[in-house]
């Protein structure tokens, strides 16, 4: 499964994050690359630039990345075209991925939904240009990740387009991280039970960092065995993401969290750390980790180290 040599997380994450940034940074811009040509107010371009650009870990663009990486790495050569071409849907699927990121964060903090005002340790998109700029930059954002991809044919082939953008659809829509979030708003003050709690959280946040996963793996060519085990990795992921989540709104600060600790409780919200106790959510967070590392083991491929960090980073983070 692992080559032997040692795996440097700081350091990949550090390589692809810098590309992620440049790509967003480029695309993201009211002089955006020639495929890209829309012309955005200056105004509503801010914002949107606000939410995405200097701040959040990039966990959706690094699995992307990483399940293209170990999927890649089982491929028969290709051709130079067809390696740029894999290459390039494979950024783009981590920058779209991050925009829908950026919009669900953006519309979740309005006063209508958390009414929170802090994120990414700065004051939230609606605290800093109105609400509805805030509105508007969420809509943009969502409609922009589509955009990313879907370009000219001779990028990468329509096929893959269209089975990026099913995998994005599905992922964000009411099956998928809207659907969790209005689960989420109903469930405010209601004790929910277990099977109730995970089924909320596997659509508002584990739909996301699923289709992640399996958005990378689409880029290169994959068995129906490695796509199953990457589709359970996946999905033991996003759910430790949020137990972890829920825990750490009860152990950190706002200032380490970059966003308003403790509001879970404040609003009365059914979280693991309520059901389960903190020793409990902890200890079925490392229990998440070993079904994550399971999978990885029964994909077949060879090299899923980046996978691995990244889920013991998911489990062990301090954010």
């Amino acid at each position: 499964m692992n080559r032997g040599d040692t795996f440097d997380l700081k350091t990949w994450i550090t390589h692809q994050s810098a590309r992620v940034e440049q790509a967003l940074d480029r695309w993201v811009s009211v002089t955006a690359e020639s495929d890209l040509e829309h012309q955005a107010p200056a105004e509503l371009m801010a914002a949107m630039r606000y939410a995405v650009l200097d701040g959040g870990k990039r966990l959706r663009p690094m699995l992307v990345l990483a399940a293209f990486e170990s999927v890649r790495s089982e491929s028969a050569p290709m051709p130079s075209d067809d390696h740029s071409a894999s290459d390039a849907a494979a950024l783009r699927a981590a920058c779209a991925v991050e925009l829908i990121h950026a919009y669900s964060l953006v519309h979740d903090d309005m006063p209508c939904m958390d009414n929170d005002v802090l994120r990414r340790g700065k004051p939230t998109v609606h605290v800093q240009f109105g609400e509805a700029s805030a509105l508007l930059a969420g809509d943009a954002l969502q409609a922009l990740a589509f955009e990313l991809l879907t370009p000219a044919p001779e990028v990468f082939a329509a096929p893959l387009q269209a089975q990026l953008c099913r995998l994005l659809a599905r992922a964000s829509g009411c099956a998928g991280m809207a659907g969790g979030q209005a689960i989420d708003l109903a469930s405010i003050g209601v004790v929910l039970n277990e099977a109730q709690l995970r089924e909320m959280h596997r659509l508002k946040t584990g739909a996301l960092l699923q289709a992640s996963v399996m958005m990378g793996a689409a880029c290169a060519p994959a068995s129906p065995a490695a796509l199953a085990a990457l589709q359970d990795f996946g999905a033991a992921i996003g759910l430790a993401f949020q137990v972890v989540d829920d825990i750490l709104d009860v152990t950190a600060d706002s200032a380490t969290l970059g966003k308003t600790a403790g509001k879970d409780a404040e609003h009365d919200k059914p979280t693991y750390v309520s059901l389960m106790g903190l020793s409990g959510a902890s200890a079925y967070a490392q229990e998440l980790l070993t079904q994550a590392q399971a999978a990885l083991c029964r994909s077949g491929l060879t090299d899923v180290r980046a996978l691995q960090a990244l889920a013991t980073m998911v489990v062990q983070r301090a954010n």
